[in-house]
């Protein structure tokens, strides 16, 4: 097979394998609320996710504040080991919760991410709760996550967390106890990334390409023998 055309085949067969590799990237990280739909008219564990994008400093405090038409009467936030919790009021209700590392060691890390727990309620009965969020680094930068998405418009740079509330009726319990709608389950398996999600699938996809890339190599060489 002449030599100018095997090296045309090596380089299309990269390139080809190298265009999955890029398309199944991760996404962005972002500061998140978990579940991100819930039933209302109860209470409810909300699970604020913090991830450190920074390639040098680590996530020193977390500033999660409440919308102040929310009507959540109860907030208690669950101990977290190293960390600190702040609750700041205006009269009996919550208005920000700091979250703050004990030791410089119990930071976040980059290229870790942390989770802090509250239990809310009770939740109006529908409705979307907006949650503006703070995240400082140690070189003393600050991350505003605190855009809100509006449908049929592309996500902002920085999101605000926001929490979907729906009627208890359109929802249905989940293994561990806590209900989500059916809608929510989906969504949350679409956007298994960002967030902690599994990237077993995007390198299966990456290697696939790979092998069919070099198959297409050989049959050129057979072909040419």
């Amino acid at each position: 097979m002449n030599s100018n055309r095997i090296a045309r085949l090596v380089p299309a067969a990269a390139l080809a394998a190298g265009a999955v590799l890029l398309a199944a990237g991760p996404a962005s990280a972002h500061v998140t609320v978990n579940p991100n739909e819930v039933p209302g008219g109860g209470y409810s564990k909300l699970t604020f996710r913090v991830p450190t994008e920074s390639d040098t400093a680590s996530t020193t405090k977390l500033q999660v504040y409440f919308p102040a038409d929310s009507g959540l009467q109860s907030v208690s936030v669950k101990p977290h080991p190293g960390w600190s919790a702040k609750v700041a009021k205006k009269g009996d209700t919550v208005t920000r919760i700091t979250w703050t590392p004990d030791a410089k060691a119990d930071a976040i890390k980059p290229g870790e991410f942390d989770e802090f727990d509250v239990s809310v309620g009770p939740l109006p009965k529908t409705g979307t709760l907006t949650f503006k969020a703070l995240q400082t680094y140690s070189d003393g930068s600050v991350v505003r996550w605190i855009e809100v998405p509006k449908s049929g418009q592309a996500e902002p740079e920085h999101p605000a967390p926001v929490l979907t509330v729906v009627p208890s009726d359109q929802a249905t319990p989940t293994a561990g106890g806590t209900a989500t709608s059916a809608d929510s389950e989906d969504a949350d398996a679409a956007k298994a990334d960002d967030d902690g999600g599994s990237t077993t699938g995007p390198w299966i996809l990456s290697i696939i390409a790979v092998v069919l890339g070099g198959g297409a190599l050989a049959n050129s060489f057979r072909k040419r023998a």
